[in-house]
């Protein structure tokens, strides 16, 4: 397959419901702590290393070929937040249903059959990456980097931020996306030996607070 594929399954435009998620910047906008690209910045970073780094580890693990189910009860167990549980697996179902569209395989239709609600999105998206023919390391870098464009993206709207200001901030990640894309595909490549323990569970307690928070107001213009 060629590397292409890489573009199409990180591309916005992939019907995968990912304009419908903030990754968080909402709440954080909405409490006073993100309110310019200087802020947007220390917060993408923070989400990189956190949460983004242990999707980019289940990503790269679902991958490399190992049991997609067991996978998600992993990714389950890292997500401890109700609201994110259900973010993340609305998220997985849709996007789901795109890879299947454009690379049909025998391990996304089991994965749909074994999770039919919608398996959590960073799973999902190894499960792609790899029936597109794409490498662990290819999708821990593509879970990274969603981990920080959504945020970008959303604040744009949010923040009527100049969209120059927030391609700049995720050029200048991009050193940062590449260690932790490494750093999830080596971690990725111990499960076989090690079990799901050796996957990151990486989190940040302020936006799983602030998940639930959100998901309770009734006025927003994102899931999370």
């Amino acid at each position: 397959m060629p590397r292409t594929a890489l573009l199409v399954l990180a591309d916005g435009r992939l019907p995968a419901g990912g304009h419908a998620h903030s990754g968080g910047v909402e709440a954080a906008v909405t409490a006073g702590r993100v309110r310019d690209a200087a802020d947007l910045a220390a917060f993408c970073r923070g989400r990189l290393h956190t949460a983004g780094f242990t999707a980019a580890a289940l990503a790269g693990a679902a991958a490399t070929g190992h049991d997609a189910l067991t996978l998600d009860d992993a990714a389950d167990v890292r997500t401890p937040v109700p609201a994110l549980r259900q973010v993340s697996r609305r998220l997985g179902r849709q996007l789901t249903r795109a890879a299947r569209a454009a690379w049909p395989s025998p391990e996304l239709d089991r994965l749909h059959r074994g999770r039919p609600r919608g398996a959590h999105q960073p799973v999902v998206l190894g499960v792609a990456a790899r029936a597109a023919g794409l490498t662990a390391f290819d999708a821990a870098l593509a879970a990274a980097y969603e981990s920080v464009g959504g945020p970008a993206s959303a604040a744009v709207r949010l923040l009527s931020l100049d969209p120059l200001d927030a391609t700049a901030l995720l050029a200048r990640l991009a050193v940062e996306l590449d260690d932790v894309a490494r750093r999830a595909a080596d971690a990725a490549a111990r499960v076989a030996e090690e079990g799901v323990d050796a996957l990151p569970a990486a989190s940040a307690p302020l936006l799983d607070i602030t998940a639930e928070l959100h998901a309770a107001r009734h006025t927003r213009l994102f899931a999370s």
